[in-house]
């Protein structure tokens, strides 16, 4: 029978309710499950707080670069229950890489992409208006 080990990766501090204010917990948004005996390239991370937004995402960015790079064998997702806001995300390497490389490029590849396109539409909307503005003719 295999034991699963969480290791916790990412906190972040919440407030508590109104009743406790001033205080703060941590609180897990991003947990490493890895089988008892596991190789580093076959590691499941459980991600708090988010849904088919982040998963579908990261998902074709760490597949895209595998495409170039050989060391992504299998990356996919699952969410466990609708009314759960957890993915259950899955990476499977290729020659000793650890899963944790994917997954951390493809969210720095991602967030890149997205700072891209927020300022794009940043441009675009200061070049209307800054059209608006302009007096008709």
């Amino acid at each position: 029978m295999l034991r699963e080990k969480y290791i916790l990766l990412l906190l972040t501090n919440v407030k508590r309710p109104r009743s406790m204010a001033g205080e703060s917990e941590k609180k897990i948004l991003l947990e490493m499950v890895q089988a008892d005996g596991a190789d580093e390239g076959c590691v499941t991370f459980v991600l708090h707080d988010e849904d088919h937004t982040l998963g579908n995402s990261l998902r074709y960015m760490i597949m895209k670069k595998s495409v170039l790079v050989t060391d992504v064998e299998f990356c996919g997702y699952t969410i466990t229950h609708p009314s759960e806001s957890k993915i259950n995300f899955r990476i499977q390497t290729r020659g000793g890489v650890p899963a944790v490389e994917p997954l951390r490029r493809g969210l720095t590849e991602l967030n890149d992409v997205c700072q891209h396109v927020l300022n794009t539409f940043q441009a675009r909307v200061n070049e209307f208006k800054e059209r608006q503005e302009q007096p008709m003719e």
